[in-house]
Formats: structure tokens, C-alpha cells, sequence
């Protein structure tokens, strides 16, 4: 089914300009959510093509969610410069209420999904102090950056994902972060920040974790 899949993609207006992002969905007679994917750090050549970004995209597509990931402000066709983690912040709330209203959510009882890798984990973790997501999942955040806020206090279904060979984002440093909430980690023996060779692995852990 997913290889017929073809994906659209569409323009938002956001608070700095137009946010090129892409959105999907397999059966839009049956939706089980809505899920925003935010990407790298734009400053490093994150963008919401990165391959760990495309794995959460395809995993999210068969769990039934209407799947959108997204250029941050300044990358790719998206209007506007680097925000300083405030304006991702900010695009990733103006993608969600246009998606939220788009496919009337609170009427239709669509749950909100957030899901994140590294720089986008940390902004994820804002919105949720303001979205107030059902499922949050953070692959490899950056939590030692951006003083990345304790979710465990307003997510349902948190789900933290990091290798233990992650050389950028030290599998102590997400530790040192969730151990005072009491957050489970689900640590991937051998793969390092960017998942190579581990993509499957990681596709598998989400697909059991997020399943409804």
C-alpha cells in the first residue's frame, strides 16, 4: 500500500512566511490522529527530508495518522530565517491548527501526535507544554539544549527513542533529562545519532509503541 502512496505537498502560512510541508494519509475514511513530524537542526543541515525524519513519516502513515512533516522557517521553500528555537516553536503550532482545523479534529475526536528527531525533539517538547499531545515521540532530542522543558506532566503516551552509541546527543545526557520524571527510555543497542543500519529497528519500535 505505501508504495502507491503518493504524497502531497502543500504550503501553510506561518508566522514568518510560507512552510513548504508534505502531508499524507492511506485511508481518509478511517483516520486515527494527526501526526507534525519536526526535523534537524536547520542550521546543520537539517531538513524534513533527513532520513530519520522520512522513518517516523512512514511508520506514522501506517498507523493510520493524516502524517504532515515540514520545513522549518529558512529551509528548503519555507519563508523566513532561523528563529532561534522560538519561531520553530512557532511554525510547528501553525502547521498543527491548520491541520487541526483542515480535518476538524475536535469534532471527528482526532488525537494529536508530535514526534521529533534531535533539534526538532527539543521543540517538540515545547509545543507539548501548549499543545497538550496525546502521543509525544522523541527520537534522540537534544534535550540539553534550548532548556528543553519535563513533559511528563501533560503527555499521555510519551515515547523516547535513542541509540547508545549516539555521539552527539550523549544517551546520558536524555537519561540525566528523564530519569527525575520517571520517563522510559528505549535504548537500540549499536545505533548511533543518525540510526544507520538501525532504521528498521527504529520504524519496528515506533509502530508497537504508537499502535492504538
Amino acid at each position: 500500500m505505501l508504495n502507491s502512496y503518493i504524497p502531497q505537498k502543500i504550503f501553510i502560512d506561518g508566522p514568518a512566511g510560507k512552510l513548504e510541508t508534505v502531508l499524507g494519509e492511506l485511508n481518509s475514511e478511517h483516520r486515527n490522529g494527526i501526526a507534525v513530524i519536526a526535523h534537524p537542526h536547520p542550521l546543520y543541515g537539517g531538513t524534513m527530508d533527513n532520513k530519520v525524519v522520512h522513518t517516523l513519516f512512514k511508520a506514522l502513515l501506517e498507523l493510520g495518522f493524516v502524517t504532515v512533516k515540514f520545513n522549518f522557517r529558512g529551509v528548503g521553500k519555507s519563508e523566513g530565517v532561523y528563529g532561534e528555537g522560538v519561531g520553530e516553536t512557532e511554525d510547528v503550532i501553525t502547521v498543527v491548527e491548520a491541520l487541526q482545523k483542515q480535518f476538524d479534529a475536535k469534532a471527528n475526536n482526532l488525537p494529536l501526535l508530535l514526534a521529533g528527531f534531535s533539534f526538532g525533539g527539543t521543540i517538540q517538547a515545547h509545543v507539548a507544554q501548549n499543545l497538550r499531545p496525546q502521543i509525544l515521540v522523541l527520537v534522540a532530542p537534544s534535550v540539553g539544549h534550548l532548556n528543553t522543558p519535563p513533559i511528563s506532566d501533560y503527555v499521555v503516551r510519551p515515547l523516547i527513542i535513542h541509540g547508545d552509541q549516539d555521539e552527539v546527543v550523549l544517551l546520558k545526557t536524555v537519561l540525566h533529562w528523564a530519569t527525575p520524571q520517571d520517563l522510559p527510555v528505549v535504548v537500540i543497542p549499536g545505533a548511533e545519532h543518525f540510526f544507520h543500519g538501525k532504521l528498521r529497528i527504529l520504524k519496528r519500535v515506533v509502530l508497537d509503541s504508537c499502535r492504538s
